[in-house]
């Protein structure tokens, strides 16, 4: 008795997630993210509390192209996870499963947190002087 070939499943290197499975994911993420960015506001606020020099210490570490970097992934997250969780509030109400819809909102979602994110960090850069 001879074994024939069984079909494989197929591998994450060949099959591709639909955008509404990686904003699943994503929203998860950015819940994570979010949770380390409010750590980090809370010591912005108890060192502008306690003292000064604590706090243009930080100040200073948050000026740093890393400290930029961070602050820019954190205002993006938050405004994904902001989107999404819109979304999922229709969901909730049992409006936007169909396919084309769930695809269309992924995508106004997304496009939703890339312009927030760049006119917030416009009007940021703007009121800094930097622009």
């Amino acid at each position: 008795m001879s074994q024939q070939a069984r079909p494989l499943s197929p591998h994450l290197q060949v099959y591709r997630l639909p955008l509404t499975a990686v904003l699943s994911i994503l929203h998860r993420m950015t819940g994570v993210v979010l949770s380390i960015g409010l750590i980090l506001l809370v010591a912005v606020l108890v060192t502008a509390t306690i003292d000064a020099s604590s706090y243009e210490t930080l100040r200073m570490l948050l000026l740093t192209w890393w400290g930029q970097l961070f602050l820019f992934a954190w205002t993006a997250a938050l405004y994904l996870h902001l989107c999404n969780g819109v979304r999922h509030l229709f969901w909730d109400a049992g409006l936007g499963f169909e396919l084309k819809t769930s695809a269309l909102t992924a995508w106004v979602t997304v496009l939703v947190t890339l312009t927030l994110t760049t006119v917030t960090w416009l009007l940021a850069l703007w009121t800094r002087g930097v622009l």
